[in-house]
């Protein structure tokens, strides 16, 4: 299915709830349950060595080729947003330098376009989302910890959680357990984060930094124009 993406104005306005409604192309309520998907929570006690074949996966079918450890809870992906499926307020995803202290109980990833990068994600609270370069897709991997982790804080989810998407291919969403036990979200098999500089919706102060940080697209490519 392609889904159309959402816009930001040149100045970077919030992208407000209505609009990511009024442009997300849903399923059929009939149809719906077709169009989600269970995922497993790849551990990284399973995570495959970069030479054997499961490392030469394609990265959308990698977050999901893992076997996930006893005990782990699998998440669901559902293709359409929250507030379509009757979710209010963030799911407790914070904002800024604001500590994640318990994860979320649902996440939020929406595509959306603008002047400066194109088409990338933001979450529920508009935040954009980024990719880091010394992170692995093949298998996803995360290599970002302690106060890498502090600045640039995780997208992580509770276990058994949803993930809602606006203009994202279900395809392409996955999860690991990070090396603190968390599960983090992936998105063509990047692990995904958001950056402690970004204060407002719409900010993208954390793009380019060290030339390892890009806001994720949709597939997990870099969004740079």
């Amino acid at each position: 299915m392609t889904l159309p993406l959402h816009s930001y104005s040149a100045a970077r306005r919030p992208v407000g709830r209505a609009l990511v409604a009024s442009a997300l192309v849903l399923c059929g309520m009939a149809a719906l349950s077709a169009c989600d998907k269970t995922i497993s929570i790849t551990d990284k006690a399973a995570k495959p060595a970069a030479s054997s074949p499961a490392a030469a996966a394609p990265a959308s079918s990698a977050p999901a080729s893992g076997a996930p450890a006893a005990g782990n809870s699998a998440l669901q992906v559902v293709d359409s947003s929250a507030a379509q499926n009757g979710k209010t307020g963030n799911g407790g995803t914070v904002v800024g330098v604001a500590v994640q202290e318990t994860p979320p109980q649902w996440v939020q990833l929406s595509a959306v376009q603008s002047p400066d990068l194109g088409s990338h994600l933001i979450n529920v609270n508009q935040a954009t989302l980024y990719r880091f370069d010394k992170d692995t897709a093949r298998p996803s991997h995360s290599n970002c910890a302690d106060d890498c982790a502090v600045t640039w804080p995780p997208v992580t989810i509770a276990e058994g959680g949803n993930v809602y998407l606006a203009g994202v291919d279900p395809k392409q969403i996955g999860a690991i357990r990070r090396d603190d036990g968390q599960v983090q979200v992936t998105v063509g098999g990047w692990p995904l984060y958001r950056f402690s500089g970004d204060s407002r919706p719409g900010d993208t102060k954390g793009q380019g930094i060290g030339g390892t940080w890009f806001a994720a697209g949709p597939t997990g490519e870099k969004s740079v124009k």
